[in-house]
């Protein structure tokens, strides 16, 4: 078997290194130097400095023969470039071919879920075999080893097994799921929620702050990830609640960093000019909010980091907003399982 990750920033790096361990494994690098260098010295020291790839991973920058004889296609690109990067592919991707996202955002122009872009750029290709790979998985933690776990979510159940034996590892647990649209919506969701998050410990808030506020964020992303069609038991596991906890506390998540640091108030092009990769939570919040708006959600939390990030309201006002809005039950309009 052969397979090709499409996409050398730090995830596509750590999973195509994962992946080498079993099978002959590409990666493609839009850079040629960055794929001389990974070839060079089996270490992406660009996105994952200090991690040792095998030697068996071969890195290109040509993207026809990275995937034009592979058995598998694994997409890591940004969700602004998936569109691009994946029809300049699809020539040499066949019909039949599993093809995987690891990205976890929503394309602008469209509002589509990354598996539906790749549906619709795949022209004939059979939509049973489009999935997504999506959890609380933080790069760095999953290269040292550290136990974690995620979500192979794909139509095809005997292909969802197999896809499940190739990317599980001693300490890397996979599980599957044919909720594709609740694991990818979630996914997507959670990166708005996280830089609120952010912004609270960037104000100094603490616990009690934090904890109130994933749940609520948690409430608001399995709303619209229903009326995206979802399934509401989804949102409470590895996809939902999982990944919502490690990009919501974790100072290693991008979309937490920008929080923090405009609640430390920072412009967010500061914030952005120190930062390497992409915070898919600063071009996906218009995207979520436009859905919510579409599906007639609520969304109070991500209405007021949209505010933040794109009309210039202060984060200390975003949250006296969220506090001082009018008292209501708990659990009014939240789906029940």
């Amino acid at each position: 078997m052969r397979l090709t990750v499409i996409g050398a920033g730090s995830w596509g790096t750590a999973i195509a290194g994962m992946l080498a361990a079993k099978a002959p494994t590409t990666l493609w690098a839009r850079r040629a130097d960055l794929a001389a260098h990974i070839n060079e010295n089996s270490e992406n020291a660009e996105y994952l400095p200090g991690t040792r790839l095998p030697e068996s991973l071969k890195a290109t920058s040509n993207l026809r023969a990275a995937v034009h004889e592979a058995d598998v296609v694994v997409v890591g690109v940004p969700s602004h470039g998936y569109r691009s990067v994946l029809a300049a592919a699809a020539p040499h991707i066949g019909p039949a071919v599993p093809v995987v996202s690891l990205t976890k955002g929503i394309e602008q122009s469209t509002l589509m879920r990354m598996t539906e872009v790749t549906g619709d750029v795949l022209s004939g290709h059979d939509t049973s075999r489009i999935g997504v790979l999506t959890g609380p998985n933080l790069a760095g933690e999953i290269v040292a080893g550290q136990p974690a776990a995620t979500v192979m979510a794909i139509p095809d159940d005997a292909l969802a097994r197999q896809l499940q034996d190739l990317f599980m590892t001693p300490t890397f647990r996979v599980y599957t799921n044919d909720d594709v649209a609740g694991c990818e919506a979630a996914g997507a969701l959670k990166n708005v929620m996280a830089i609120a998050a952010g912004m609270a410990r960037g104000l100094g808030f603490g616990d009690n702050t934090l904890a109130t506020l994933i749940t609520r964020a948690l409430s608001e992303l399995t709303r619209l990830g229903i009326a995206m069609g979802g399934r509401p038991l989804t949102f409470s596991g590895l996809a939902g609640i999982g990944d919502l906890i490690a990009t919501c506390t974790s100072a290693k998540s991008r979309n937490h960093t920008v929080g923090y640091g405009l609640g430390q108030g920072q412009s967010l092009e500061a914030v952005l000019g120190g930062m390497s990769e992409v915070a898919e939570g600063v071009n996906s919040t218009r995207g979520v909010l436009a859905l919510a708006e579409r599906h007639e959600i609520e969304m109070p939390i991500a209405e007021r980091v949209g505010r933040v990030l794109y009309e210039g309201a202060a984060p200390a006002d975003a949250v006296a907003t969220l506090m001082t809005r009018d008292a209501k039950p708990e659990m009014e309009g939240i789906a029940q399982p």
